[in-house]
């Protein structure tokens, strides 16, 4: 859809994104212990993302693998944003609660469609799923902040909720987090 906008627009609005501070890690849970180990097989740590996990290429959620869970973590959660997103609040790409603390994400697994896959929430753009990176033409880098939250408990959440609501329901069980970031970005 981004891909669309003039590469003048995207070049004016480089200077306006949201920014690393105002992500759920470090607006919504930062005093949350750090710990967790966040990798993928696909993109290091502030490293390109490949362009099949974005919207110029298959679109695929990427893989994902943590450890360091601290004890007495029950379940997982996730939390991706763009914090380059030329908005108010990073755009989220994806919400994942409930995972297994011995699993990790195959690649594709977060498309919101799969009855076995994680159960997933509202993205930015108010589907399910894995949104996949589509920063406007010539805004620069945009870095993808994937953070991994080591809960207490299971969450009864609803499938479909949102970012708000996932936040809520985690307040008060968090008990470690880690993140890893994804840049990508279109010339």
């Amino acid at each position: 859809m981004l891909e669309k906008m003039p590469r003048v627009l995207g070049e004016a609005l480089s200077g306006l994104k949201a920014g690393l501070d105002g992500t759920t890690y470090h607006a919504g849970f930062s005093t949350v212990p750090k710990g967790i180990r966040v990798a993928s097989d696909a993109f290091s740590d502030r490293g390109a993302l490949p362009s099949r996990f974005t919207a110029d290429g298959e679109g695929l959620s990427p893989p994902l693998a943590w450890d360091g869970l601290p004890p007495g973590t029950a379940s997982v959660a996730l939390i991706v944003e763009d914090a380059g997103s030329p908005t108010p609040r990073p755009l989220v790409h994806l919400l994942a609660w409930n995972l297994d603390p011995a699993a990790r994400l195959i690649e594709g697994a977060a498309t919101g469609d799969r009855p076995s896959g994680p159960i997933v929430g509202k993205n930015s753009f108010l589907k399910s799923g894995w949104l996949p990176p589509d920063p406007p033409t010539g805004h620069g880098d945009h870095e993808y902040l994937f953070q991994v939250y080591a809960l207490s408990q299971r969450l009864d959440l609803e499938a479909g909720s949102g970012r708000e609501a996932l936040v809520e329901a985690m307040e008060g069980k968090v008990l470690a987090k880690g993140g890893l970031i994804g840049t990508y970005a279109r010339a």
